[in-house]
């Protein structure tokens, strides 16, 4: 489930971000653990990017670099476990990490409403138990986040599994459950969920059955030839980046 690279990040700008820096935040139960960040341009809102299974967030500087040019903050999360980040990463581990990315944000004086999240494979689970927390009974004001984009998303990471491992009864094995099904229709908040068609890792049907359980407002990009890395080669940011000029 999880695949992090422990090799250490190299500085943003060797990455293609030189406007962002590197920063330290300690999560509630010690860790501390490196991040990136750059502010917005103007009143543009922040996007937090909770990255995939594999790799460091390094490897998502260039999804970064789309939003940096159109103006827009970005915050890419770092998880524990991954590069040289303390710890092990499981389920809960990587919902105190977010909150404690999202807490940062909000003590540095944004408002849920400046906060856009970003979901990638993995990190979908956790975006949206983030979008479903602060929309809920856990959120201090109920004030939902501005907007929640997915891509690639599963609706549970035992659904996933199954999908890999049809013999078995793998829903029922996988110990870290990430179940966004029960949670989608429940954001409060905008949603975007773009996936490729030919998708082998987290097949499209994920997706299209989360945006059909999933509340008003939504939109979805379905993208024919992508597979599950590779939607930005296929145009992905410009149907995006309309959709994105709509949240307010």
């Amino acid at each position: 489930m999880y695949v992090p690279s422990r090799e250490a990040l190299p500085a943003p700008e060797a990455a293609g971000v030189a406007e962002m820096a590197p920063i330290q935040l300690r999560t509630s139960d010690g860790l501390v653990l490196t991040s990136w960040y750059a502010p917005p341009n103007g009143q543009k809102q922040v996007v937090v990017l909770f990255h995939g299974n594999a790799g460091t967030l390094a490897g998502r500087a260039f999804k970064a670099r789309y939003f940096l040019d159109a103006g827009y903050g970005v915050l890419l999360v770092g998880y524990r476990g991954f590069g040289e980040n303390p710890g092990k990463p499981t389920e809960q581990g990587l919902y105190i990490d977010a909150r404690t990315a999202l807490r940062h944000m909000l003590d540095q004086g944004y408002h849920p409403k400046d906060i856009i999240l970003y979901g990638e494979s993995l990190g979908s689970g956790v975006a949206t138990q983030m979008a479903w927390e602060q929309a809920g009974t856990f959120s201090q004001n109920n004030e939902p986040f501005a907007a929640l984009i997915l891509e690639a998303p599963f609706t549970s990471m035992g659904a996933a599994a199954a999908n890999h491992y049809p013999w078995l009864p793998a829903q029922y094995l996988v110990k870290d459950r990430y179940d966004s099904l029960s949670k989608i229709d429940q954001i409060g908040t905008a949603l975007y969920i773009m996936h490729g068609a030919q998708d082998r890792t987290v097949p499209q049907s994920h997706g299209r059955i989360l945006f059909d359980q999933a509340s008003e407002p939504k939109e979805s990009h379905w993208i024919e030839p992508a597979r599950h890395v590779d939607v930005y080669d296929f145009g992905a940011w410009v149907s995006l980046s309309k959709w994105l000029k709509t949240i307010k």
